[in-house]
């Protein structure tokens, strides 16, 4: 109609709304985001890659005959794995995920895999959410992923009191790749606000490490928790940093365009102060770990806030 009045403000609307928004996810490298951080230290950097490890052991079906570990192994005795949970054990309320006790670093591991392709079941987790949905201790977080951290800490309790009664001293560890990570976020969630159930364990026990996260908590969590709850974002990596709601990403397989179309309006009409003091909006959990990789000589910087 625009058009047929010569005054083609709408196109001209939508077309600047694209450009600003395709300059800012595309273009715009991340690596400027973290650049006012502070390095992170060696010492608090040191669990990321043998967690990133335990995490890929969970894709295997038999830790005795591994398919596709990495070079040096999964840095896991097959013998300290407690059990083994697949989405069938779980009747399709949670993904896969590990149990077990790392003796050589004093910690109970509980590992999360990310999300299958070919489970509808973890479709359902992600889609399982409608904005203000779950509130949490004074704060929102993604429906679908706190009904299944209930899941497995239900399934799990007893075993992670009865592991660290005769384990004293050792630490509480969720980790979690994708979706997965998501879940072990969650379940840092639950295992503070419930600490007796798992026989009264000190907070400063509880650890989690989320690797690419989703946004799966509001920002007032986020802050709070983030002495237990650490994120790893590498690079340009899209989970952490869209703010387009999961199951709208699933939903928009069906309908780019008109995703593509409605975020770019919003992202340009709507200021990002406004979006901040949206107190239902979801962030990354916890405190932020930024892997940049700078080139052209690709050293690795990583930051951490």
């Amino acid at each position: 109609m625009s058009i047929a009045c010569c005054l083609p403000v709408v196109e001209c609307v939508y077309c600047l709304a694209c450009t600003r928004w395709v300059w800012q996810r595309c273009l715009h490298t991340t690596g400027y985001d973290s650049e006012t951080w502070g390095l992170a230290s060696s010492g608090e950097f040191e669990p990321v890659p043998r967690l990133c490890r335990f995490i890929l052991a969970v894709y295997e079906d038999d830790l005795e005959t591994p398919q596709w570990a990495p070079p040096g192994g999964y840095g896991i005795e097959p013998r300290w794995v407690v059990r083994r949970r697949t989405p069938e054990h779980a009747q399709g309320r949670a993904p896969t995920y590990l149990l077990y006790v790392d003796h050589r670093h004093a910690d109970v591991v509980l590992a999360v895999r990310g999300m299958d392709m070919a489970k509808e079941s973890d479709y359902a987790v992600l889609l399982d959410n409608r904005i203000g949905q779950a509130g949490f201790d004074g704060g929102y977080v993604h429906n679908g992923l706190l009904k299944a951290a209930e899941w497995v800490l239900d399934a799990e309790c007893d075993a992670l009191r009865d592991l660290l009664a005769t384990n004293p001293g050792y630490t509480l560890t969720f980790a979690g790749h994708s979706l997965g990570s998501g879940v072990a976020a969650m379940l840092a969630l639950l295992a503070v606000r419930d600490r007796e159930r798992l026989g009264g364990v000190e907070r400063r026990r509880i650890r989690c490490f989320a690797m690419a996260p989703p946004r799966c908590m509001s920002l007032n969590l986020a802050v709070r928790y983030a002495d237990v709850i650490n994120s790893v974002i590498l690079q340009d990596d899209f989970l952490p940093r869209t703010d387009i709601p999961l199951e709208d990403i699933i939903k928009s397989l069906f309908c780019l365009p008109c995703l593509l179309c409605g975020n770019c309006l919003i992202a340009t009409c709507i200021p990002e102060s406004v979006m901040l003091r949206d107190p239902r909006r979801l962030y990354a959990p916890g405190r932020l770990y930024h892997i940049v990789e700078r080139k052209p000589f690709r050293t690795i910087r990583v930051c951490g806030v």
